[in-house]
């Protein structure tokens, strides 16, 4: 989920510590809301993928000695085979389906969590061999109390392998924002009907909008400069200004921005409708071919 409290689009002066700590900041300076996943929801993936694991081996195991019974070979042979589906399940097959699924795993994709890196973005092959051989240690030698222990600790819920890997687990099923869809204020209606905003510039009244979404997340100091800011910038290409509020003209900018460009697309879908049958009708005179 985008957010606008960023320092570039609302002010040089924006404090981090009034930013969420889950948010991320893109090269372009947009937050980004990543929600890690819990130790509750770690610990059900790694029991599911265990589970999952070890029928894997089993499987494997039993297939591979049933093919060395028949052919007859020798007992250091059966060694072998365990000790090869062993690395093969708890090594290797991790390692190619978390880096084929950019982060996946059947526990993971139960609890619906992805391995990413500390950046937010999508883990490689050197990530996934980390966290895999660290697991051998972590999670199969102490039966899952050590990535546990340093899980509970961890303020992301990270394993040992995830801090030397630089990866945490983000939770992905994050409920969508409704965007909240409000009329022309009552002190504004006379206003919007003589209004000219057609010249406000797009990325400027997307910032506009993004505050007005958020703005209940700013301490009122700070929701008042940036509605200032903000206002002061649209006032170069509003006519005329109002004397109201900042944030009241903002949200009168973007509601008659809104409801202008909604009805220039209505009446430009009727129009069409209306040559409908004159774009898909045939030539007089020309002949029907089925």
């Amino acid at each position: 989920m985008e957010r606008a409290v960023t320092p570039t689009h609302l002010g040089s002066d924006e404090s981090v510590d009034e930013l969420d700590r889950r948010e991320l900041l893109t090269g372009e300076a947009v937050g980004l809301d990543l929600r890690p996943a819990g130790f509750a929801l770690r610990a059900a993936g790694a029991i599911i993928d265990f589970v999952a694991l070890v029928l894997l081996y089993v499987a494997l195991w039993l297939g591979l000695a049933f093919l060395a019974t028949e052919s007859g070979a020798e007992e250091a042979v059966f060694t072998i085979i365990a000790i090869a589906s062993l690395v093969l399940c708890i090594v290797i097959i991790p390692v190619l389906v978390e880096t084929l699924s950019r982060g996946k795993s059947l526990g993971k994709l139960a609890v619906g969590a992805r391995i990413v890196r500390d950046d937010g973005g999508a883990i490689g092959f050197r990530h996934a061999a980390i966290r895999a051989l660290v697991g051998v240690l972590e999670i199969y030698m102490t039966f899952g109390g050590l990535a546990a222990i340093v899980g509970l600790m961890s303020e992301r819920s990270k394993r040992l392998g995830d801090l030397l890997a630089g990866t945490y687990a983000q939770y992905e099923r994050v409920d969508r924002a409704e965007a909240p869809v409000f009329g022309v204020p009552a002190e504004l209606a006379s206003w919007a009907s003589t209004a000219d905003v057609a010249r406000l510039p797009d990325a400027l009244s997307r910032r506009i909008a993004q505050f007005l979404a958020h703005a209940g997340k700013f301490t009122p100091e700070r929701r008042s400069a940036v509605a200032q800011g903000l206002a002061t910038e649209a006032a170069v290409f509003v006519s005329p200004i109002p004397s109201v509020d900042p944030e009241l003209l903002l949200a009168g900018i973007t509601v008659v921005r809104r409801e202008r460009e909604s009805a220039a697309l209505a009446l430009e879908a009727e129009r069409l409708h209306r040559l409908d049958a004159a774009l898909r009708d045939r030539p007089h005179g020309f002949p029907e071919r089925g």
